[in-house]
């Protein structure tokens, strides 16, 4: 965890000479991650069907999980039938991974994982009538090909130090938005909006207002949990934080307190925690609410696709 910090202080906080220091490293990773895109573009395969690619240039939570769902909502509403592929994070079957997990529980959309894109979509289209693919994550898996380019933008972190991986958190240099067909950023032309928390083992409701004053153990390994936490701030909760890495495989043991307070999770956390799910343990879903100009825009050029 202290080196968690220290790099997390590089990037995004004062230590300034810590980015130099990591600087060699920075121009093998830009060298490499250059070669890489320039062979896997001529690699890059060209599907049936359009490819919509929803990803970011930063490591680390920017909220494409909850676009990507704002998009298969969309998409059903205007006549196609989309499909999601997703790289994952976890090794077997059984477990698909904390973000696919949730996109399938929200929206029940026939979706595929691989660290090979082009044969999940492969597998997509083989076995689902899919006539639009989403990609979860995946800019720079350039040997799938694509028809729409969406980058994700942390509104509240932005790009860091600037500095590409490790002296700084960026996976391609800020140039790279440029070619995106378009940028969305949370905070800005995307907003994050929830208000019900919902209880992990009744799914009973309440109003987030409801704990307003009380005391509450905030328990997430999301990829940046200051927002979550500033949201049930904002709403007059008094949070204490414990705080995992993003993805974490929790254990249960992660829920259990010496007190009766609430324990309140995101839903991405809430996915991979039902079965350790007790009474005063709630997670807060939430609702991607796009700008209306960049929404109209998205779609007008989504429903440009021909489509059965």
């Amino acid at each position: 965890m202290k080196l968690e910090r220290w790099v997390l202080n590089v990037w995004y906080g004062n230590d300034r000479f810590g980015k130099y220091l990591l600087l060699p490293l920075t121009g093998v990773f830009c060298v490499l991650a250059a070669l890489n895109r320039w062979r896997h573009k001529r690699q890059q395969v060209k599907h049936p069907v359009p490819v919509v690619v929803v990803g970011n240039i930063s490591v680390g939570g920017t909220g494409k999980t909850p676009l990507v769902i704002w998009l298969v909502e969309r998409l059903r509403e205007a006549g196609f039938k989309p499909g999601v592929v997703s790289r994952g994070y976890k090794k077997d079957a059984d477990s698909l991974g904390d973000e696919p997990l949730l996109i399938i529980q929200r929206t029940n959309v026939p979706l595929a994982i691989g660290k090979d894109r082009n044969q999940a979509i492969a597998t997509l289209l083989h076995e689902h009538a899919c006539d639009i693919i989403i990609a979860d994550d995946g800019l720079q898996h350039y040997r799938m090909g694509r028809d729409v380019e969406i980058c994700v933008v942390d509104g509240q972190r932005r790009f860091g130090n600037g500095f590409c991986l490790p002296s700084g958190p960026l996976r391609e240099p800020v140039s790279r938005l440029a070619s995106c067909d378009f940028v969305v950023t949370n905070g800005e032309n995307m907003t994050m909006h929830g208000d019900t928390l919902v209880n992990l083992a009744t799914d009973s409701r309440q109003p987030l207002q409801a704990l307003s004053g009380q005391t509450v153990h905030v328990v997430t390994g999301i990829g940046n949990p200051q927002r979550f936490i500033n949201t049930l701030e904002q709403a007059g909760l008094q949070v204490l934080a414990h705080l995992y890495p993003d993805h974490h495989a929790f254990t249960g043991a992660e829920i259990r307190f010496d007190d009766a307070l609430p324990i309140l999770m995101t839903e991405k956390d809430a996915v991979k925690c039902r079965q350790y799910a007790v009474q005063n343990v709630w997670y807060l879903p939430i609702e991607a609410v796009l700008d209306e100009r960049l929404a109209e825009a998205l779609l007008k050029r989504l429903q440009g696709f021909n489509h059965g």
